[in-house]
């Protein structure tokens, strides 16, 4: 397993060992003991979520609030998805920074996203299948969620097009105006 720090503190690019031949591939998508390792700490993971979009969706930013964060381990296993997290801790040095990795089924790369960040994600191709496990429960009363287009963030999200959003995401807050990680 590799593990490649990113421009925002604690958030981690994870990489698997792959083992290949003419049969196929395996590899071994999450080991508590290493995990916690890469990670410097231990991790709880008690929810795994799974989504499948078209191309053109953008699921995001979302967050959940103490008492109840949720820290996110993200992958796609099929398909290709451009995956941001967004520092939302006001007490940090990268408070409104971002960090954008591509995830796909190809390259098998995992993003780690501790509590305290923003994450959301952009289909990339026709359809994309992306797992996270979640550290805490889906707690609706704790979440949060910050326009994708917010001009104080400047995501450069790698295309052009108008993306497709939900409900939620349409009406989702500037970050000056959203209710954010001390």
């Amino acid at each position: 397993m590799r593990v490649t720090p990113t421009d925002l503190d604690e958030v981690l690019i994870i990489e698997p060992d792959v083992f290949g031949d003419a049969r196929g591939f395996f590899l071994e998508s999450y080991n508590a003991r290493r995990f916690d390792e890469a990670v410097g700490r231990e991790v709880s993971f008690n929810q795994d979520n799974q989504s499948r979009s078209t191309r053109g969706v953008l699921r995001g930013l979302h967050y959940q609030l103490p008492p109840k964060p949720q820290a996110k381990l993200v992958r796609a296993v099929f398909g290709e998805i451009f995956d941001v997290a967004v520092d939302i801790r006001r007490s940090s040095t990268t408070f409104g920074k971002w960090v954008g990795v591509l995830l796909s089924a190809e390259n098998h790369r995992q993003l780690w996203i501790p509590e305290g960040f923003a994450h959301g994600f952009l289909t990339l191709s026709e359809t994309a299948d992306v797992l996270y496990k979640a550290s805490a429960y889906y707690s609706p009363g704790d979440e949060g969620a910050i326009a994708w287009n917010d001009p104080d963030l400047a995501i450069e999200w790698p295309a052009d097009a108008q993306p497709v959003l939900s409900g939620k995401d349409v009406a989702a807050s500037l970050l000056a105006d959203a209710k954010l990680f001390p």
